[in-house]
């Protein structure tokens, strides 16, 4: 099919909405009806894709999530590059509310998620480095330019939906972690396997239950925070979306080179 929108941003907890004057799109794939319908929208030239990961009315908890119609639906569309905000809990003291990351690790601590497209036969999918530099450098670079220092380092996604105990929180930093989330695997391997780019870009909402000692992580804290920031995220999206390149050709895109079936 024709190319709608070669740019998609998925989006997490309290963003349900992003593009102005957008055209809604059904899509079906082999895999299910995507979370929701996908809008497209014009953001300063280039057309983009915006997809609310849990639903509109956030009717899908993090592990029914269906991912792989999701990322299907996106690359049907004709995407090549997808931004994906999220928001996560900080595991060391420094990244507190409010603070931005860019993932450049992943460690998978989810259990029971379809994570593959390749049910048959043994296809195996570089993911050393599981997230786009072209995409993780341009989202530093627009941060820096709304004056929001962007770290690095390695998110934790976990099966979820509870919250993490004290114990399990220590052992996330003490294994390297920067950042804890619920919803980035296997978001990021599937679009590893269509070949797309994939940047996360991960608003901190609180410090993890064993950073700090009063008390644990609340799902009211999450949304509050996460929708105080909603406006700078939401910024450095619209001015990142025109900077990616319009005809991406870097490792990401080249994924699926070689392999055979």
């Amino acid at each position: 099919m024709t190319s709608l929108a070669d740019v998609a941003v998925i989006g997490g907890s309290g963003l349900y909405a992003l593009l102005d004057d957008a055209e809604e799109h059904v899509v079906d794939t082999p895999y299910g009806p995507p979370s929701d319908p996908i809008t497209v929208a014009t953001v300063q030239g280039r057309r983009t894709a915006f997809l609310p990961r849990h639903g509109r009315d956030h009717r899908f908890p993090p592990h029914r999530i269906p991912y792989r119609a999701n990322i299907w639906a996106l690359r049907e569309l004709g995407v090549r590059q997808v931004l994906a905000p999220c928001a996560v809990g900080g595991l060391r003291p420094e990244l507190g509310p409010g603070t931005f990351v860019v993932p450049d690790q992943l460690v998978d601590r989810t259990s029971g998620r379809i994570q593959t497209y390749y049910d048959d036969g043994a296809v195996h999918v570089n993911f050393a480095d599981p997230y786009c530099a072209t995409g993780r450098d341009t989202v530093r670079k627009v941060a820096a330019e709304h004056g929001i220092e962007a770290g690095d380092g390695t998110m934790v996604v976990v099966e979820g939906p509870r919250f993490s105990t004290r114990a399990e929180s220590r052992w996330y930093t003490s294994i390297g972690g920067a950042v804890v989330n619920m919803t980035g695997h296997p978001e990021a391997v599937l679009a590893r396997e269509l070949a797309l780019c994939y940047t996360s870009i991960a608003l901190v909402t609180d410090l993890d239950a064993g950073v700090e000692g009063d008390h644990g992580v609340t799902q009211e804290e999450v949304f509050r925070v996460f929708g105080e920031n909603t406006g700078r995220l939401r910024g450095v999206l619209l001015d990142v979306i025109p900077r990616l390149p319009e005809h991406p050709d870097d490792p990401c895109q080249h994924a699926l080179d070689g392999l055979t079936r």
